[in-house]
This record gives C-alpha cells, sequence and structure tokens, in this order.
C-alpha cells in the first residue's frame, strides 16, 4: 500500500515555465522595480527615499549602459589599481613641493636638531 505524498505538486507544473527558465528570461531582458518614500509632516517634507532596483545579466546592464562596478575600487581590481596609482601620483607631488619650500639640510644640521 502506497501512501500519497503530502508535498503539493510545485506551481506550473506541466507549464513548462520553471525557475531556471523564468530567472534566464529575467536576466536576458532586465527588470526594474522602482519606489519612493516619503513622509511629511504638516505638509512640510521631511524624509524622502528613492528606491530603485534592476535586476539584469552583467551583459544586459553594460548593454544598458550601466558599469558604475567597474570603476568602484572596493568592487574592482583594476579600480583600485588606478586609485592606487592616482594617490601615489598625488603623494609624489607632494612631496616634490615640499623638498622645493625646504633648502636642503646637512646630514649635520638634521642630527643637531
Amino acid at each position: 500500500m502506497t501512501m500519497p505524498s503530502r508535498v503539493p505538486e510545485p506551481y506550473g507544473h506541466g507549464s513548462g515555465a520553471n525557475l531556471a527558465d523564468i530567472l534566464e528570461r529575467v536576466l536576458d531582458k532586465g527588470i526594474v522595480i522602482a519606489g519612493d518614500i516619503r513622509i511629511n509632516l504638516l505638509d512640510i517634507e521631511l524624509l524622502t527615499i528613492k528606491l530603485r532596483l534592476i535586476v539584469a545579466s552583467v551583459d544586459k546592464a553594460k548593454e544598458m549602459g550601466i558599469d558604475w562596478w567597474e570603476d568602484d575600487p572596493a568592487l574592482s581590481t583594476r579600480a583600485r589599481r588606478s586609485e592606487l596609482a592616482r594617490e601615489n601620483a598625488e603623494l609624489r607631488e607632494r612631496l616634490a613641493r615640499i623638498e622645493r619650500l625646504e633648502p636642503a639640510r646637512t646630514e649635520e644640521e638634521r642630527e643637531s636638531s
């Protein structure tokens, strides 16, 4: 004697669409969810929060012109290297300016002070 399963059949069983198909479609086409939250007191706006959520593949995002992660040093090693190179160049320039302003001191003058 077999017992019937207590687990219900998944939604859309037999409809041909499963989670993988839906995810592939969303990533291929992209989906945008947008909303605003405003808090007012006596017609005075106290707080506005704008929410924007885009779910898409990296290729689709680049196609739409969204590539902020490529320039964020926290997310991209290339951006991190360019940030470090820029900072290094600025520090070298500042050091050169300081050295030009301060006359060269001899080793004895440095030790005596």
